[in-house]
């Protein structure tokens, strides 16, 4: 079901900073996505890649409404995975599938509060 780990993210309140730290660690910023959020402020998210080829990476976000870290899992079918999990009383949704640019993304929080992005078709 799940097939390989895509990526960490982590919240920073000092992403520039956060940057700085992780590329001098050996991190090569891979990607950036900026978005303005409905209370005007500018959502950033920014890929690291990992020297090691095929390798995961790490996300850094500033917004501070998702102060949490989570894992993202690649999956071949996020509608199909969520249906199985969905018969374990012990998985609880945040977010149901919805489409994105790449295909599907659902949320779930484990039993032990871990939370898991599902990413895939």
């Amino acid at each position: 079901m799940f097939k390989k780990l895509e990526c960490v993210s982590l919240y920073t309140s000092d992403i520039k900073s956060s940057v700085d730290f992780y590329t001098n660690l050996g991190l090569k910023e891979n990607w950036k996505i900026e978005r303005k959020l409905d209370n005007g402020k500018l959502w950033t998210l920014i890929g690291l890649k990992f020297p090691e080829e095929n390798s995961s990476e790490l996300v850094l976000q500033n917004n501070a409404d998702i102060n949490v870290t989570d894992i993202e899992i690649y999956v071949d079918d996020v509608i199909e995975t969520y249906n199985n999990l969905s018969k374990n009383p012990n998985v609880n949704w945040i977010r149901e599938p919805f489409k994105t640019e790449s295909g599907h993304v659902a949320v779930l929080e484990a039993p032990d509060k871990n939370v898991f992005v599902l990413v895939g078709k």
